[in-house]
């Protein structure tokens, strides 16, 4: 919800505030920074002091960074305080998958942790709904204000989520170890790609639809319509976990999405871009959800909240490329077409890495 608000707040920020395109894309990639920072911290602290505690930790940092970033009077300001709501959500994403993870093995592991990231999709539906009911009322700092809400979900995992064993530290030259693994850094390469492509092209969705014609309201409209197709690209994604090794199905979505990029790219009308933009959304979401199964499922319990937080930092510094980058190449009037070109290139190669990492050891198609 915190992310796909963000992409909604966005066109209303850029013009109240007269921000150029390149300033705008600067607010996601600060926000992506945040979050490389808070993978890297909250996914080691994870394995120091727990799951559920950090947690809470990283969602009280989001919610109340929200919360004052409400109250941001600049450009400036804006940026630093986004920075840290940034860190709390780049902490909570590894920590929630490194727990599911925990709780299940073999291709029941798979399936669950690609449908709890569906709820990513659901995320994003509710920040849509927020835009478009609520932002004549509430304007974007009353949304952040709902949005801070969240942190009263911290009391509800208190109460209602179990601490699992705690993990055995590990020596550091293990961890490290890892750092120089063949699998590891192919790894990296795929999170690079899923999250360049995803951060470039979504964060900039609302913005592009109003480029194609449509006014900034009709763009929730349609955006939400592309969202929801996200929903069956994650279930199609865990179905298949039934019946194929999961870097094949990671491999198929990032295809998918490199089809659906081309054909977005190249739409003209409100209806094709619509069609287009589902076509993208159902796979780009799929292979998300598949990668973020694979990455825990490769390390020991001991190290998964360290590696899995490191693979999504490294993921996420794609995710600050990519806005940046659209931002800019609009402003050089470089063509929709060419840029979705770019993205189609990247998921492609995305899909490659993944190829090449040995099978993971709870990857295979088994019970669980």
């Amino acid at each position: 919800m915190d992310v796909g608000l963000l992409s909604f707040i966005m066109p209303i920020v850029h013009q109240e505030w007269t921000l150029t395109n390149s300033q705008t894309g600067l607010i996601s990639s600060v926000s992506t920074i945040g979050m490389i920072c808070g993978g890297f911290f909250f996914g080691y602290l994870a394995d120091r002091i727990g799951r559920k505690n950090t947690l809470m930790l990283s969602l009280l940092t989001f919610s109340i960074g929200n919360f004052i970033l409400a109250f941001a009077q600049g450009f400036d300001s804006f940026l630093i305080i986004r920075f840290f709501v940034g860190m709390g959500l780049g902490g909570e994403l590894p920590v929630a998958a490194t727990y599911v993870s925990d709780l299940y093995s073999g291709a029941k592991r798979s399936r669950m942790l690609i449908l709890a990231d569906s709820f990513w999709a659901l995320g994003w539906l509710v920040a849509s709904f927020l835009s478009f009911a609520l932002n004549g009322i509430l304007s974007w700092r009353g949304l952040l204000i709902v949005t801070a809400i969240s942190a009263f979900f911290a009391i509800v995992v208190r109460k209602q989520v179990p601490e699992l064993k705690k993990p055995t530290a590990k020596k550091h030259h293990f961890v490290i170890s890892k750092f120089l693994n063949f699998k590891t850094i192919m790894l990296w390469l795929a999170w690079f790609m899923v999250m360049f492509s995803y951060y470039g092209m979504f964060m900039w969705l609302p913005g592009i639809m109003t480029s194609k014609g449509n006014s900034v309201v009709d763009s929730f409209g349609y955006s939400v319509i592309i969202i929801v197709a996200q929903l069956p690209g994650y279930f199609t994604a865990a179905w298949l976990t039934k019946k194929i090794n999961l870097r094949y199905i990671f491999a198929i979505y990032m295809i998918g999405t490199a089809v659906g990029a081309v054909l977005f790219g190249q739409a003209q009308t409100p209806v094709a871009t619509v069609i287009c933009g589902c076509i993208l959304s159902f796979f780009n979401l799929g292979a998300y959800g598949t990668i973020i199964a694979i990455t825990p499922s490769i390390y020991d319990s001991a190290i998964r909240g360290t590696m899995t937080g490191i693979a999504e930092g490294i993921g996420r510094i794609g995710a600050v490329i990519g806005p940046l980058l659209v931002g800019i190449l609009i402003d050089q009037k470089v063509g929709i077409n060419a840029i979705f070109i770019i993205f189609m290139v990247s998921l492609v190669i995305g899909a490659a890495a993944m190829l090449l990492i040995p099978n993971p050891e709870h990857s295979t198609v088994e019970e669980g």
